[in-house]
């Protein structure tokens, strides 16, 4: 029997990557803005399937290696599956309960339209680092941030942008944070020297997104007070908007605060949300059943559909229909069955090997500071667009440079600051990642619409790139042996 070969060659292990973007890009053509409803997970289903056949061709992979992959990276899914279920679940009862109405109501007196891009960023980094999970922020603060912009009448790129880099802000910088606690935990840094470290990076980078956020709400006309008063007036005559509503948020922020688990939040806020609507919307949860209004049965039925089922309410103003329609848990299958497909893709090359010798390509390049650290950024770039998944991301990185990074003598502070600025931030703005396909779905707003407002998200990574091209606070703890250069 012929041996196993685990490193293919560099051409081979890029033909699945050229057949993965020749499809992507044809069907993104072919689909525009409905190319993540079906046609990409198929693209990635071809390009796995075109990674094993190869692989098993040319040896560099057995059947049970790609078995083993699949089922570790899946079975890893577990929770993030259940969670982006419990979001959907959040999204229907929130919506139908009032609350995330209620929200919008107060929040288009409160803030002003000129300000409101900047107050949505801050107010998301703020949530954010309490609660340590952008997916959460994203779920609840800002699905209500995205309809009072929309009523402001800005673009919902630029608000889904302003969202996004707030809640990653927190997602990054938060000592709550799986993103953080896995960058710090793999490169064997104290978590709390990797958040300060962070600090030069990221706060540059903030004050950037910021000033941008500043001057485009000063840029944006304040003329739009007919808009606000027709979503006022539909929001009223649909739900009933009462300040109490707002204790659902009020109690998930002191779950938030006590440090419950993300999944007992999701739940506990669910919860509270159905019980709302049962007492306070109840007309709704009937005409959602659309059966006998007033009975037990009926009502039971309607609180079941809006979890896990699309709702649809006349309010009399037709973007103000879009904003309120839920899909409930549902509507996060194709989120997950994105992610499946993707998960497949990463499987299969790191499987073969392939994975593994484009990788490989990057760390022949790390001699110089500036290289070394360019080198990581994009391992951990590509790692996450092939893998799918920043968890992933923020491992492979971390294993592949930590002995490097030992024996150039960099810090760990170093690499564990750099994995955060390549991979955490940037896993929001791959169409098929898991943070990528989630923040799409529950907004409701294009991966490749919002791209190019999320600042904070690619500005990290830039400044990251631009202190090491200054070397600014990087600090040597050996002298690099001449061995270990020559390597």
């Amino acid at each position: 029997m012929q041996e196993i070969k685990k490193n293919p060659p560099l051409w081979l292990s890029i033909i699945p990557l050229v057949i993965l973007t020749v499809m992507l890009v044809s069907v993104v053509l072919a689909f525009g803005s409905d190319s993540l409803s079906g046609a990409s997970q198929i693209a990635l289903l071809v390009a796995s399937a075109s990674c094993i056949t190869l692989g098993l061709l040319f040896k560099t992979m057995k059947w049970s290696d790609f078995e083993y992959e699949i089922n570790r990276h899946i079975g890893d899914l577990g929770q993030a599956i259940l969670i982006l279920l419990l979001i959907g679940a959040v999204a229907g009862s929130w919506m139908i309960s009032g609350v995330v109405p209620t929200m919008i109501y107060y929040g288009m007196q409160i803030i002003s339209p000129q300000w409101f891009l900047v107050s949505t960023c801050v107010i998301c980094a703020i949530v954010s680092v309490m609660t340590g999970s952008s997916w959460t922020t994203v779920a609840t603060i800002g699905i209500a941030l995205l309809g009072i912009g929309k009523a402001q009448g800005f673009h919902e790129g630029w608000i889904a942008g302003a969202i996004i880099s707030g809640a990653y802000f927190g997602d990054k910088m938060s000592p709550l944070s799986d993103t953080t606690v896995l960058a710090a935990s793999t490169t064997n840094t104290p978590l709390f020297e990797h958040i300060r470290y962070m600090l030069y990076t990221t706060v540059p980078a903030f004050i950037l997104t910021i000033i941008i956020f500043v001057f485009m709400g000063l840029n944006h006309g304040g003329e739009l007070t007919n808009q606000i008063g027709d979503f006022s007036k539909g929001l009223s005559q649909v739900f009933r908007i009462t300040p109490w509503l707002l204790l659902v948020p009020v109690v998930t922020l002191l779950m938030i605060i006590r440090r419950l688990p993300a999944i007992i939040i999701l739940f506990l806020a669910t919860l509270m949300a159905c019980i709302t609507a049962i007492f306070v919307q109840i007309n709704l949860v009937d005409e959602i059943a659309g059966g006998d209004a007033g009975s037990l049965m009926n009502r039971f039925r309607g609180v079941m559909i809006l979890l896990y089922g699309s709702t649809s309410l006349d309010t009399g103003v037709p973007e103000l229909n879009s904003l309120v329609a839920t899909r409930g848990m549902s509507g996060m299958m194709g989120t997950i069955w994105l992610i499946l497909c993707a998960m497949t893709f990463g499987a299969s090359m790191k499987a073969s090997g392939m994975l593994r010798s484009i990788m490989h390509i990057f760390v022949s390049f790390t001699q110089k500071t500036f290289s070394i650290v360019a080198s990581t950024a994009g391992v951990g770039f590509f790692s996450t667009v092939v893998c799918a998944d920043q968890y992933l991301g923020i491992i492979l990185t971390g294993n592949m440079f930590r002995d490097i990074y030992k024996q150039r003598g960099y810090e760990s502070r170093l690499l564990s600051r750099t994995i955060e600025d390549s991979v955490t931030v940037t896993s929001a703005l791959i169409p098929w990642s898991t943070c990528g396909m989630t923040q799409s779905m529950v907004l409701g707003v294009s991966t490749f619409v919002y791209f190019p407002f999320c600042f904070f998200n690619y500005l990290s990574p830039l400044m990251t790139l631009l202190l090491a091209a200054l070397g600014y606070k990087i600090k040597r703890c050996v002298k690099p042996s001449t061995s270990t250069e020559a390597a």
